[in-house]
This record gives C-alpha cells, structure tokens and sequence, in this order.
C-alpha cells in the first residue's frame, strides 16, 4: 500500500538529514523531502542530498560555518513561521539529527506557539556515523559504560562545561563544535583528571568520499589538529574505545 505524506499545507517537518551519506536518510525523510514545496537546509546537509530535492521545489540556504551565519537562528526560526503561515509545506533539513545540537529544539517551540503543525523525524547523528565508518564502539562492556555527547561552545561562544563530569572514567565522550576550543577543552578535562595518554581522535567529514580520522591522545590533540590542518565540521572523540580502531593495512 503506498505511504500517504504527512506533509500538510501549512505545516513544517523537522528532518534528520544524516551525516552526508544519502544512504544513511530514512525513508521517511526522503519521502517528505520529495512532498515540500520549501526545503530550508544547512550548510552539513550532504550535497548528494540536496541534489535529491525536486527542480521545482525552491531551496533556501541558511547554513552556518564557524561563526559565519548566513541567517541568525532567531531568523531561520522566523523564516520558517512566515512560510508555514502563508501555507506552504515545509521541511526544515537538517544535517544529522534535528535535537542533537540542530538547534530543532528552538525552532519547534516558535512553531508550536504559533499553533503551526510540526513533525519531526529523526536523522543518525554525527557520532553514531562516525562510529560505524571507521569501525569503533561508542559502547562496550570493557571500555565504556555510558557516552556523553556534548557540543563545545555555548550560545554566547563560551567553553564552559562540568568538566569533573566528563572526565570520569569508563565512558566515551563525543564533543561536537569542538575545534575551534579544542586546547581549551583538553586542558580542562586534564586539570579535571582524565589522563593525558587517554585515546582521542579528531573525525573529519565521517561517511562521505574525503572523511578522515587523526588518532591521538587527549594531551596530543590540540598539537595533533595544528598538524594535520584538521577545520570544522570536525568531531572529537575521546575514551578507550577508540582503541578496538582497526588496524591500518
């Protein structure tokens, strides 16, 4: 029986677009992707996604690099009221998961106040990709009983975390939006006692054509980054899982 859409006129969808493989999208995302009349995307939605949008569909543009914003949340938030409300169906694509730090959060509450229906739909996240791309646990039973996802800068730019919480031992920690505060980050989670031979890795694009992953230590990671030229969209992984990576031929 074929799947009616869910996309209503008047109404957005909050859609997961993955870590960039396209062969990672749910079926349900791609089936409201190809039922909007407007798709608004960022700058981490992969290109062979955005290729998968219909011609006739118009397509904006609101991603953000580092701290270049093309559109200021509270605008992208706005944007999307404006074309909800005028009755429009939209889908609001997102790289990754819309509520691991996609900012999903802030826009369905603006949506909701206004009475305009939402749906979300999940995406894999940034770090399960990368896991399962360069063959590592986030869990496992003699490494890690619990992992933390964090993002590495607050609203106001700041590198401000509980760190006593995150260096505690038998867990993974994931740091999304990390680089640019990447000394920062290590030298917090060292004077909070995780040591610096602890496993780390910086993880560059996982699941597209160019990822690329720079083992290293915590202590190492900052020197690590400087070497490599590692930039954002970069992700940083620190734990004893990273050490069940498989060994380069």
């Amino acid at each position: 029986m074929e799947q009616k859409t869910t996309l209503t006129t008047g109404s957005v969808a909050l859609v997961g677009a993955g870590p960039g493989d396209p062969e990672l999208l749910t079926l349900k995302a791609s089936r409201l992707i190809q039922a909007a009349e407007v798709v608004v995307y960022d700058n981490l939605v992969g290109r062979q996604i955005i290729d998968m949008i219909p011609p006739a569909t118009e397509r904006i543009y609101v991603g953000k690099i580092a701290s270049m914003h093309t559109m200021p949340q509270e605008e992208i938030s706005h944007l999307l009221l404006r074309l909800a409300s005028s009755g429009k169906r939209v889908v609001r694509l997102k790289g990754g998961d819309p509520f691991v730090f996609g900012r999903g959060g802030e826009e369905l509450e603006l949506l909701r106040a206004a009475h305009i229906p939402v749906e979300v739909v999940p995406g894999i996240t940034a770090a399960l990709g990368a896991a399962a791309a360069f063959g590592f646990p986030l869990t496992h039973r003699d490494h890690a009983q619990t992992c933390t996802f964090v993002t590495g800068h607050l609203k106001d730019e700041q590198v401000e975390m509980n760190w006593t919480a995150l260096a505690q031992p038998n867990q993974t920690l994931v740091i999304y939006m990390g680089v640019t505060g990447l000394q920062s980050i290590a030298d917090n989670l060292m004077a909070a006692g995780l040591a610096p031979d602890t496993p780390a890795a910086l993880i560059y694009k996982a699941t597209l054509p160019e990822q690329k992953i720079f083992p290293s230590t915590l202590g190492g990671l900052p020197k690590t980054a400087q070497e490599e030229g590692v930039r954002p969209p970069a992700l940083i992984v620190i734990g004893s899982v990273l050490s069940l990576l498989p060994e380069k031929d």
